[in-house]
């Protein structure tokens, strides 16, 4: 027993080990299964699966997590600016399957792949869970012949990644996503789904933000001016992304060690990707005679002078920066990419500015999330060749552009500005209170003609409740108005309004008003005239 016991602790660090190497998930799922089939024996020699048969253990699966009605109050707060911002420039909202068939996402996001949940054979077809919804948005563009259309949706998407749940980190979470497609003339469409995101994040009030914002085409020309062979230039560009949450000497190491690239190359690479600025930075490549002589590099150029030009025309190019770093390690964008990051996006910096190193916590594989920032908040980008690759044929390619607003991370930061007394949970506005006798049916009458007149009232649901507890669940739900009944007011045709923000009144207070002009008067004081 105390052998099984040993070979299990052994396999559990071999499965630590290769998830911070970052090896191929199927080794990852082998030894997984190992310490599976071990644990198996061991409660077969101690009897713990008899023991334990009737027992259900109370938890979430990792990754995912319940909200109460606090944290849903601020995400639905969250959710509605979202939407109303996506209406505003308008959009319409589309809705696709939460799994797809596996070869649709198959190939798609580059080395991200492995992060994909692939659904258990049932017989039938492959499927898996999606992974974001641009790639579904695709594969409704090609099914239905939409050419053109401005769509936003919003839904969770599922990933196998290590969860960090305070930075909003999870492996089961909600984009919200809002994409234009159609043929338009350059950099339109892209400014305005930048001008959109900025909007969002503005009317969310997460604090300062910035929009970092790069090109592909410019990265792509940057990797040939250097010489990174063609069949390594989408590696090379995910190891670039890392560059947010590591300094410069690890990701040189993983192109070189890793990925197999001269280190000569990889310096050149560095060379660019630590620039970042404005308009400047635009300035200074196009001065750089041999990447203006590459097509790839050149274009990009052309594109980000057209998209600075429109971005300041909607105010907000103060708010971007041209950063070289920037890479998108998702295959299928084509042009333009952006993020959105906060001082909560990177990983916290020591005394001296150095980056704190990621770590995993003490016997586990999850992540010390002390080590790790939030990431970017919102992120986007341009692609065109998506739905014709879906569809096999070059010329079915829909041009298409988008981003995503990341809502858990957004609500991670949000969750720390709110203290819970201060938020409302329910959206009750009328509180109907008896005074002496229950008054049970006159409550329930009154509650009808509230609701009836699309009021939002409650009562207490006690035959003969005290006078306290109705007081004191206003405060307790921050109910704003108590209607008060008492027999000697109902037999004259009056009722009394409390505003119950107003703490100078006594317990009974507020003022008495005719029973047929209670409406009228609420909806005045609610603002609903």
């Amino acid at each position: 027993m105390e052998l099984l016991k040993q070979k299990i602790k052994e396999k559990g660090e071999q499965v630590r080990a290769l998830k911070a190497q970052k090896a191929d998930q199927s080794l990852v799922d082998a030894e997984v299964a190992a310490i599976v089939e071990l644990k198996k024996q061991l409660n077969g020699i101690t009897g713990e699966d008899n023991k334990n048969k009737n027992k259900i253990l109370l938890k979430v699966p990792k990754g995912t997590r319940d909200y109460n009605e606090i944290e849903m109050a601020i995400r639905e707060k969250v959710f509605s600016t979202i939407i109303s911002v996506f209406k505003r420039h308008g959009a319409v909202t589309i809705d696709t399957p939460v799994f797809e068939l596996r070869e649709i996402l198959t190939g798609k996001y580059g080395e991200e792949s492995k992060l994909i949940y692939n659904l258990e054979d049932q017989g039938g077809e492959l499927c898996s869970l999606r992974y974001d919804l641009t790639v579904p948005f695709a594969r409704f563009l090609a099914m239905n012949g939409t050419q053109s259309i401005k769509r936003y949706q919003i839904a969770k998407v599922y990933r196998r990644d290590q969860p960090a749940m305070t930075k909003g980190r999870m492996r089961e979470f909600y984009q919200c996503d809002f994409d234009i497609a159609g043929n338009f003339d350059p950099m339109i469409p892209d400014s305005e789904v930048i001008k959109i995101m900025i909007e969002c994040l503005t009317e969310l009030d997460i604090g300062k933000f910035t929009i970092k914002v790069n090109h592909r085409k410019i990265l792509d020309g940057i990797f040939e001016i250097c010489g990174v062979p063609e069949e390594k230039i989408r590696p090379i560009s995910s190891a670039v992304d890392k560059l947010d949450k590591s300094p410069w000497k690890d990701v040189r190491d993983e192109m070189t060690n890793e990925k197999g690239l001269d280190p000569i190359v990889a310096d050149r690479i560095g060379e660019y990707v630590k620039l970042k600025g404005g308009k400047d930075l635009l300035e200074k490549l196009y001065q750089d005679q041999k990447l203006c002589a590459n097509k790839n590099a050149k274009g990009g150029l052309e594109d980000l002078v057209l998209l600075f030009k429109y971005l300041e025309v909607f105010e907000v190019l103060d708010m971007i920066s041209f950063d070289l770093s920037l890479a998108r390690g998702l295959d299928y964008y084509t042009g333009i990419i952006y993020e959105a990051i906060t001082e909560h996006s990177g990983p916290p910096t020591l005394e001296d500015g150095t980056k704190v190193a990621r770590k995993l916590k003490k016997d586990s594989d999850e992540f010390d999330e002390t080590t790790i920032g939030v990431g970017s908040i919102a992120a986007g980008g341009r692609y065109d060749k998506l739905v014709g690759t879906l569809v096999g044929r070059t010329n079915s390619d829909i041009p298409c552009v988008g981003v995503s607003i990341g809502v858990e991370r957004v609500f991670s930061i949000l969750l720390q500005k709110y203290k819970p007394e201060q938020v409302k949970a329910n959206e009750v506005e009328v509180y109907v209170i008896a005074v002496g006798d229950g008054l049970m049916e006159d409550r329930m009458k009154v509650c009808a003609e509230l609701w009836n007149a699309g009021i939002k009232a409650e009562f207490m649901y006690k035959a003969k409740p005290k006078l306290q507890p109705q007081f004191s669940t206003c405060d307790r739900y921050q109910i704003p108005f108590a209607v008060i009944i008492g027999k000697d007011e109902l037999d004259i045709g009056q009722v009394r309004i409390k505003d119950m923000r107003s703490k100078e009144q006594g317990g009974g207070g507020g003022s008495s008003v005719k029973r047929s002009d209670m409406i009228t008067e609420l909806k005045l004081r609610l603002g609903k005239v």
